[in-house]
């Protein structure tokens, strides 16, 4: 029987919430201690000196992607 498999080269078309953070100006190891220490989005948005909007974006791709959004399999 044959099975389907996907690609097992371990890419991704989506950046890296390191790349994304870095591209806006927000420390990546200061965000993710915020995340860590439960801060809101509204916290973090006044720790930043960015809007909530934003923060709500880099939360949602780290809790659908973690840090990266690598592909493959090994």
């Amino acid at each position: 029987m044959e099975e389907y498999l996907r690609s097992r080269v371990p890419w991704s078309t989506e950046p890296s919430l390191k790349f994304k953070t870095e591209e806006v100006g927000i420390d990546f190891d200061d965000f993710i201690e915020g995340i860590k220490e439960g801060k809101s989005d509204f916290e973090m948005a006044e720790e930043f000196d960015v809007t909530e909007k934003l923060i709500y974006h880099l939360r949602d791709h780290f809790m659908r992607h973690g840090l990266g959004s690598i592909m493959g399999q090994d």
